[in-house]
């Protein structure tokens, strides 16, 4: 599967399984400093994507 086949495939996922590959990817990373930079990040954009998910469930 190529670079653009990933990409493609990336927004049918679920936020679940795309938090999985970004935990996973961020795993490959052998500089500590950023590790810790972007698994903060992260932490806080699933933080964000989760508070969003409940804002969007309360509508419904």
């Amino acid at each position: 599967m190529s670079f653009a086949e990933i990409l493609e495939e990336l927004p049918k996922l679920s936020n679940s399984e795309r938090r999985e590959i970004c935990l996973k990817v961020l795993s490959f990373e052998t500089e500590t400093d950023d590790l810790a930079i972007c698994d903060h990040v992260a932490s806080e954009g699933f933080a964000l994507l989760e508070e969003m998910e409940a804002e969007d469930h309360a509508k419904a």
